[in-house]
């Protein structure tokens, strides 16, 4: 199966099925030098886990990280990282009779037409689970970032009809540290206490009512320099997209003003340049912190548009392989919504995609080589 590497410089391959004995990554790419530890990577991990509350499966992962290569004596050694998380808890059986039919809303169909094949054991590798080697990955590139003075901050933006009031400028200029706090302390992942209430009654309705929910993922990048990303096939921002739209619950991506700017005029959404600081800046952001593909130091801001979670126990109408029409009935333990675990699974992807661009950019011009060689010697 081709498609399970992403990146070209800090390099990824995510491999494991969601019912296998277990789930991982390997690294290549890493610089030596870098200290590094499993409880590091296992904070990121410990937020896209099952079982944080109500409102996500009640499958029973402690997701424990296990660095297998790479690292010696605390320190990656610029060989491959190899890193696993066994299953624990897979409770096969429950997906026993969803080998007979497609399930609305799930990658069934698409898998079997292009493999003649499918692990049906909930979803293989078009589970959800996959995205546990993105994150341990994606918690050794944000470390990397983050020691170049790269921060993030990653949120649910809304849930369902229910969203946060706050600009995300407004957000960029607060606190980060309290803010990302405040975000990690309650169930939703957002910055606000009162749309996080109302989100979770609405999230009981849903529950009730045997249906599920989406949402909003809202990414806020500070610290990038500018001149990061290129003008044509290595975008930034295309690359942003790219990386946060293979994760299987995306369905829309936008940055900036993103499909707001369409009902701009030129005068409302261009962002006029100033000397700020010692530094060139703009004093708008409606561009996102990206233009011509290319980061121009202002704070990078995206959201991800979330779809609700189609493993509903609410009747549904599909066919069985063989096209026959049927009504099910979808049980087991699934998330009535994606967006909370999906937090950690955007900034991670974001991270591995703008570290990619930066270890790029290092050979961009002649004087970066030149100053980095002779200051070497």
């Amino acid at each position: 199966m081709a498609g399970s590497t992403f990146g070209n410089h800090f390099k990824i391959t995510t491999w494991g099925e969601s019912h296998g004995r277990g789930v991982g990554v390997v690294i290549d790419g890493c610089p030596a030098g870098l200290s590094l530890d499993e409880t590091e990577i296992q904070k990121y991990l410990d937020r896209r886990k099952p079982g944080q509350s109500k409102f996500s499966t009640q499958r029973k992962e402690a997701d424990a990280v296990e660095i297998l290569s790479g690292v010696f004596e605390g320190k990656t050694t610029g060989t491959p990282i190899s890193l696993m998380v066994f299953n624990k808890d897979q409770h096969s059986k429950d997906y026993g009779e969803i080998a007979s039919y497609y399930r609305p809303g799930h990658a069934d169909y698409t898998f079997d037409r292009k493999y003649g094949f499918r692990d049906y054991r909930g979803g293989g590798r078009s589970s959800g689970r996959e995205t546990i080697g993105r994150v341990a990955a994606g918690a050794v590139a944000a470390k990397i970032l983050k020691q170049i003075g790269i921060s993030f901050l990653t949120y649910a933006r809304s849930i369902g009809p229910v969203a946060i009031s706050s600009s995300s400028w407004k957000l960029a200029e607060g606190n980060l540290s309290e803010l990302a706090e405040k975000i990690l302390s309650n169930p939703l992942y957002m910055p606000e206490e009162l749309p996080c209430r109302q989100a979770q009654d609405f999230l009981k309705t849903c529950m009730a009512n045997k249906d599920s929910a989406g949402g909003i993922i809202e990414c806020i990048i500070s610290g990038v320099p500018a001149g990061i990303g290129d003008p044509v096939f290595e975008k930034l921002d295309a690359n942003l997209a790219k990386a946060v739209f293979s994760i299987g619950a995306v369905k829309g991506f936008e940055i900036g003003d993103g499909f707001s700017a369409a009902a701009a005029l030129g005068s409302e959404n261009n962002d006029p340049f100033e000397r700020r600081e010692g530094k060139i800046r703009t004093v708008t952001n409606h561009a996102g912190g990206i233009l011509g593909g290319i980061s121009n130091g202002m704070p990078i801001v995206f959201r991800a548009a979330v779809k609700p979670t189609p493993s509903i126990a609410s009747l549904q109408n599909t066919v069985t392989r063989d096209g026959e029409p049927i009504e099910i009935s979808i049980h087991g333990r699934h998330d009535p919504i994606i967006v909370p675990r999906a937090v950690v699974v955007v900034e991670s992807m974001a991270a591995l995609a703008l570290l990619d661009l930066m270890m790029e950019h290092m050979g961009s011009r002649a004087d970066f080589l030149e100053q980095f060689y002779k200051t070497g010697r």
